[in-house]
């Protein structure tokens, strides 16, 4: 098992502080307030839900659900606030938790971050879905607040026909 280094003690953020940031997330993302969450990401950051069956697979080289840089997150954020956006009008409510938040690994300025989450999904139909799975960030101090760099939502369902449903930020 490959020995990783002690994130905490050598950049001074404190599991706490990554928490607070990953909680913070999870509530704008429910409340529907996009842009402030947009405010959390860095100017290269990038958004992915891999293929379920290959999670550590490389969206140059394989079809993932989702693989937006920077700009495509704003195009997605500006789809989804249309009150014309057939897909979530009316928008669904949602509700993360959010558990088992480690830094994995640190370096280059940057903390490796994996946290469990369950995502409830409610739609006007009274329908509920559940997304289960595993985030991976990779975090990085900017402007003396913590930002996301890269955002995974990695899934446990093996079926494919849901997906299609993920009209809204996991």
């Amino acid at each position: 098992m490959k020995k990783r280094a002690a994130p905490a003690k050598a950049t001074r953020i404190t599991r706490a502080e990554v928490e607070e940031l990953l909680f913070r997330e999870a509530a704008l993302l429910d409340e529907w307030r996009l842009d402030e969450w947009l405010a959390l990401l860095t100017a290269d950051a990038r958004y992915e839900v891999p293929p379920n069956d290959r999670p550590d697979a490389d969206p140059l080289s394989t079809l993932f659900t989702i693989a937006d840089d920077i700009d495509r997150i704003r195009g997605r954020v500006t789809r989804l606030k249309d009150k014309d956006a057939h897909a979530e009008s009316p928008r669904s409510r949602t509700r993360r938790l959010i558990s088992n938040v480690r830094i994995v690994g640190c370096g280059g300025g940057e903390l490796s971050v994996e946290a469990n989450f369950v995502v409830y999904r409610f739609r006007r139909d009274g329908g509920v879905r559940e997304y289960v799975g595993r985030y991976r960030y990779v975090l990085r101090p900017e402007r003396g607040a913590l930002r996301i760099a890269r955002r995974q939502a990695v899934l446990d369902a093996m079926e494919l026909g849901s997906m299609g449903l993920v009209s809204f930020i996991l």
